[in-house]
């Protein structure tokens, strides 16, 4: 197994209802390491490049708007195989349909606000990262 990074943004609803903490907790718990992390209130422009590639869907604007509406919180999560134990520990979009125990399945009220948003592969990983992370702002987990 390799150690990698991948990109963590919880939602705007996950700060709106005060579930940071939980969010956070739980991706220490399961013994990934927080390695940068940030607040902030997402630009339209930042929005939009983060899910460019849902741009032309009809849903685009309506997320675009709901990801710009309160400030997020911007993470690089590090561990082993970091990119696929984070995915299961979030479950899937639709948080209907999430299994109870994932963040989405016992916090996300819909298919639109669900909570938190991880890379789904090591390239969108990579990209994510790179909009809101500049090297010298992320740490190792290997300094203690």
């Amino acid at each position: 197994m390799a150690v990698e990074r991948t990109f963590v943004m919880i939602k705007p609803d996950g700060y709106e209802r005060g579930l940071i903490g939980e969010v956070i907790s739980r991706i220490e718990r399961k013994g990934l390491k927080i390695v940068a992390m940030k607040l902030k209130k997402l630009s339209r422009d930042e929005a939009e490049r983060l899910y460019s590639v849902h741009r032309g869907k009809p849903f685009f604007n309506e997320l675009v708007d709901f990801v710009t509406r309160n400030p997020v919180v911007l993470m690089i999560v590090e561990g082993e195989s970091a990119i696929d134990v984070v995915r299961t520990l979030i479950g899937p979009t639709d948080g209907r349909k999430a299994p109870p125990g994932t963040i989405r399945g016992d916090f996300s009220l819909s298919i639109g606000e669900n909570i938190v948003h991880a890379s789904d592969s090591k390239d969108s990983a990579e990209y994510e990262m790179s909009l809101f992370f500049s090297d010298d702002e992320v740490y190792s987990s290997k300094t203690r």
